[in-house]
């Protein structure tokens, strides 16, 4: 499954994803996954849950972005849930380029049963009509 939270900026996407993650920490019998473009919301997250500053692997496209996803699946099997926040940030192209992105991440999500919420900067109005789909 996928979830989108969408919103300009200051719109509470980053707190909304945060506690989206640490109540899975309590209720999940799976291992969690919060993946952010820097550091600064680390201390806000539960220890339980795994934090990823993506900043540190110097990713230049979301092709890379998408292999770091890939590669977090692929090490730990008891990933039930990956939050990324600052998504446009992350996969360093316009939202409407990112369609093969969201199928890749459907099958991904299907294939290894790992749930992603994702926060995305942008309006709902903004967004092409794949990724509305997803807006929760």
């Amino acid at each position: 499954m996928i979830q989108v939270i969408a919103g300009k900026k200051g719109s509470g996407k980053t707190k909304r994803i945060i506690d989206m993650a640490n109540l899975a920490t309590r209720d999940s019998q799976h291992d969690i996954v919060f993946i952010d473009d820097d550091a600064r919301y680390m201390l806000e997250l539960r220890h339980e849950a795994r934090f990823v500053n993506a900043s540190e692997y110097d990713l230049i496209s979301g092709e890379m972005f998408m292999g770091l996803l890939y590669g977090i699946v692929s090490q730990n099997f008891d990933v039930g849930l990956i939050c990324i926040d600052a998504f446009k940030k992350l996969i360093k192209c316009d939202l409407n380029e990112t369609e093969w992105f969201f199928q890749r991440l459907e099958k991904l999500s299907e294939k290894h049963t790992v749930n992603f919420v994702i926060s995305i900067s942008a309006d709902i109005e903004e967004l092409p009509e794949y990724i509305k789909k997803y807006v929760i």
